[in-house]
């Protein structure tokens, strides 16, 4: 059972998406928040899996929501909706930690496949809607620190940021599959990273991967 809370300011799309996960075999909407303040609360006592996150609200937004309650629990798997996908708000939210997004009049069936793929540990959107919104919106003077990778570490994690998923990096590199994820989950430790996203978001701002440049 997939526990799910819906975190809207607006009543009626809360509603509606509370229904919707209610019907659904399988998902259990352990609660509804209508602004950021109440989600973070609501997280604490309810510990759920998926987080469905509006970004854009009154008083604490979706962003800082996203931070406090994964900063608390890195648990839930954040998915946040909005209503179109080249939005610097998206951005925030990816560094802040989620794992994906969803437009908000995508229908039902994406919905439901949206929370059963980001609960299995999937990031939701394709590499090439995520290379567009992180070129579009990264701060180009930002470099954090990677000393404390390794070098295969690093080369893991520019090939992440290039869009390429476990299996195509184990054959670039000549390694397993299983290696890779090993890499990859050490270096999110080191940097402190909740997501793959925010390590895709990293490799820009770091410079491993220079815009419109193909991994080589």
């Amino acid at each position: 059972m997939i526990k799910v809370m819906v975190v809207d300011d607006q009543a009626l799309i809360r509603a509606g998406l509370g229904a919707l996960l209610r019907a659904a075999p399988g998902i259990e909407v352990v609660g509804e928040a209508a602004d950021g303040e109440h989600a973070v609360a609501l997280a604490a006592s309810t510990r759920p899996d998926v987080v469905l996150m509006d970004i854009r609200m009154p008083g604490m937004s979706g962003i800082v929501a996203t931070e406090r309650i994964l900063k608390a629990d890195p648990h839930p798997r954040v998915l946040v909706l909005t209503t179109f996908d080249l939005d610097e708000y998206v951005y925030a939210a990816l560094r802040a930690g989620a794992c994906g997004f969803l437009l908000k009049d995508a229908p039902p069936e994406r919905l439901l496949a949206a929370v059963q793929a980001v609960c299995a540990g999937d990031m939701l959107f394709a590499p090439s809607v995520t290379r567009r919104l992180i070129e579009a919106y990264v701060p180009r003077s930002q470099h954090p620190e990677l000393g404390s990778l390794t070098p295969r570490e690093v080369e893991v994690l520019r090939l992440v940021g290039s869009g390429m998923a476990n299996g195509d990096i184990a054959r670039r590199l000549v390694v397993s599959e299983a290696t890779v994820k090993t890499h990859l989950n050490r270096t999110m430790t080191k940097l402190d990273l909740a997501s793959r996203a925010q390590a895709v978001v990293v490799a820009y701002e770091t410079g491993l991967v220079v815009p419109g440049r193909a991994a080589s």
